[in-house]
């Protein structure tokens, strides 16, 4: 990227928001929508162009970076002639961070053969590490596309794994958010088993962080005070994240399996 070319933005909730801030930090032109008037008038406070709609962010970039919550919100703002597939400029490229479907994005492309690129980009961390510049971000799509996106995320992120063709990146992140959940079941379940060994939570948590059984979920698990604030705090995220990875595996026409069994069936409310 150069510091002509525009980047747009769309999406600047909890995790968007830092993710614009470190963009303009950059150097980056953002040109970004918003529905909200408090982040318009912060973000265009900070550096950002603000426009009126998705039609014009489209329109004005090179980039397009969307950070939406779900499909239902991806599709909305993509189709029909206000939508960012109609307006992107020739040569566009579109960078996705939701964590959705792999048929979303197929069907976008199907649908407009003459539109933008499409890379899927799912992310792996915290607004907070968004904020600190170290998040992950996977990137799945033609090479012509990718390499213009990573020097975008990489004002936020960083590592950038490249993980193929597009729809790899949303199903490896599938595979991993599933996998996260079910290490934490297992977790939990190694709480539950020292308890009936008289080993104090605390005890036990601190302990297996040195051990050959630690993991990053028994981490967590540990940080947020132990399972039940671990699924108070994460529960409503995992629980999306887990309906998200048996949707679109049963989409693909994959079983789930084993892992899911895990999820299913552990001590905390995950399913």
């Amino acid at each position: 990227m150069t510091m002509s070319e525009v980047i747009g933005f769309v999406g600047a909730g909890q995790m968007g928001e830092p993710m614009v801030q470190r963009l303009v930090a950059a150097g980056k032109q953002v040109v970004l929508y918003a529905r909200r008037p408090e982040v318009r008038e912060k973000l265009g406070a900070e550096g950002a162009t603000i426009v009126d709609s998705v039609a014009e962010a489209a329109a004005r970039a090179d980039v397009l970076i969307l950070c939406l919550f779900s499909d239902v919100q991806l599709a909305e703002i993509a189709e029909g002639p206000d939508g960012f597939m109609a307006n992107m400029k020739p040569g566009g490229v579109v960078v996705s961070h939701t964590t959705g479907n792999v048929s979303t994005l197929q069907r976008l492309v199907d649908q407009y053969p003459d539109g933008p690129a499409i890379v899927d980009g799912p992310i792996s961390g915290s607004a907070k590490d968004i904020a600190n510049g170290v998040l992950t971000v996977l990137l799945g799509g033609p090479e012509t596309a990718v390499k213009p996106a990573e020097a975008v995320v990489a004002a936020y992120s960083k590592e950038v794994i490249r993980t193929g063709e597009l729809g790899t990146a949303l199903n490896l992140k599938l595979v991993n958010n599933i996998l996260f959940a079910a290490n934490a079941q297992l977790a939990a379940a190694a709480v539950e088993l020292g308890a009936k060994l008289g080993i104090e939570q605390e005890d036990l948590l601190n302990a297996l962080q040195h051990c050959s059984g630690r993991s990053y979920a028994l981490g967590a698990v540990k940080g947020t005070g132990g399972p039940e604030r671990f699924t108070k705090a994460a529960g409503p995220f995992l629980r999306k994240d887990v309906k998200a990875a048996a949707l679109a595996a049963a989409d693909s026409g994959v079983d789930v399996g084993w892992l899911k069994d895990v999820v299913d069936g552990g001590p905390l409310d995950l399913s």
